[in-house]
């Protein structure tokens, strides 16, 4: 039986983890106070475990090399990841976007699951122990250095320490920098599903307004580089919510984008101007202002009406056609500079990370150092925010886990 060191209690840790557990003596190490410190707040503290969706979709929203994730993905898939947590008492239930949360809300549950089976599989857990060091010899790990004092050694690790994203939960990009001076070459750490600054800072004004139904287009000059459909909110600084964190992994360094939101993407540009139209009769008599209830959000009109350039007082009555049109196609395609992005101590996720290269896919040994695995967000590779991020956690743990 071989002794197994697991650096990281997250998703990826806890299961690479539970399934070497089953064959050999695991020892899973964490420098936080509780094993899912992280988990504990994905999803708002609900926890967005996995997504419904069908195995063969998920690729389509993993933009950091999902061809390497096709072997973990379709052998611990995410009706894998249901099975486990309903077996350890855990309901779960499926929401918008094929989104799988726990039935209770609480991210508690889905770390209690994880720890039962941690206790199923006789895992040693050991808390408040931060690796400091790893022992090199011939190629092969020997040992790790735990807080500066402490020498423990084994028969084989494996890497799950996270990204550099949320630092105050352990991710400080400490495993890419074991991997780094254990020959691994390391992708450039950068923040992917982060918030959005936008340069107009009239959109503070706007700070808590969350939109639904709306359509982002982000072009980086007239390349688009992302469309989708769904939810946004405004924040003192720029744009948050799920379609801007999922467009903020297409904007680069150094470039100048524009984003794009369509307010009412189920009417073409012909519909909206016949439901404008409708509302301006209704409100015929009334202030500019006064007249665009039934179609914004409150909180939104003066910001529309200050990028239509029509007075707020001009009475409805005296609106030109001209006018109206400009004001269809600012509802149909709010413009707004991108500033740049929120620092990657926010990102919910890293991209970049160990050169997926350098990895067996298969096994997600190393290809370096012969008894090294590594799992989850220390590798190169990121998804968009449903699930996904936390299955290709619990996929590449698995697969690390059960190839010692």
């Amino acid at each position: 039986m071989s002794k197994v060191i697991v650096i990281g209690a997250g998703p990826a840790g806890m299961m690479a983890a539970i399934t070497a557990g089953k064959e050999h003596e695991v020892i899973l190490l964490d420098g936080n106070e509780r094993i899912g410190k992280k988990l504990f707040i994905t999803g708002k503290g609900r926890c967005n475990v996995t997504n419904a969706k069908d195995i063969s979709d998920f690729f389509d929203y993993i933009p950091g090399n999902p061809h390497f994730l096709y072997s973990s993905l379709y052998t611990f898939t995410n009706e894998d990841t249901i099975k486990l947590f309903e077996n350890e008492g855990i309901k779960l239930k499926v929401e918008r976007g094929d989104r799988v949360f726990p039935e209770s809300d609480k991210s508690s549950d889905i770390i209690r699951g994880l720890s039962n089976a941690l206790s199923r599989a006789n895992v040693k857990i050991r808390l408040n122990s931060k690796v400091t060091n790893i022992g090199v010899e011939n190629g092969q790990i020997t040992h790790v250095e735990i807080n500066n004092e402490e020498i423990l050694k084994g028969d084989y690790f494996i890497i799950a320490s996270g990204g550099a994203s949320y630092p105050l939960t352990g991710s400080r990009g400490e495993g890419q920098n074991f991997a780094k001076k254990l020959g691994h070459k390391i992708v450039k750490l950068t923040p992917s599903l982060v918030p959005i600054e936008i340069k107009d800072s009239a959109t503070k004004d706007l700070m808590g307004l969350s939109l639904k139904n709306v359509e982002v287009t982000i072009k980086d000059n007239d390349k688009m580089v992302y469309n989708n459909f769904g939810e946004m909110l405004f924040t003192h600084f720029g744009l948050s919510g799920p379609l801007i964190l999922s467009g903020s992994r297409f904007v680069k360094d150094g470039k100048s984008y524009t984003i794009y939101i369509d307010l009412k993407p189920a009417l073409n540009i012909g519909e909206l101007d016949k439901r404008i139209q409708k509302d301006f009769k209704k409100y015929l008599n009334k202030d500019f202002k006064n007249a665009l209830d039934d179609l914004l959000p409150k909180k939104l009109i003066p910001f529309i009406i200050s990028l239509s350039e029509i007075p707020e007082e001009k009475k409805v009555n005296e609106i030109t056609k001209e006018e109206r049109r400009k004001l269809v196609d600012i509802i149909k395609g709010m413009k707004l500079e991108i500033k740049g992005l929120r620092p990657l101590a926010e990102a919910i996720v890293t991209a970049g990370g160990v050169s997926t290269k350098e990895i067996d896919p298969s096994t997600m040994k190393s290809k370096i150092i012969n008894n090294l695995s590594f799992a989850g967000e220390v590798i190169d590779v990121d998804a968009f925010t449903g699930g996904y991020n936390v299955q290709i956690a619990l996929s590449t743990g698995y697969i690390a886990g059960s190839n010692i």
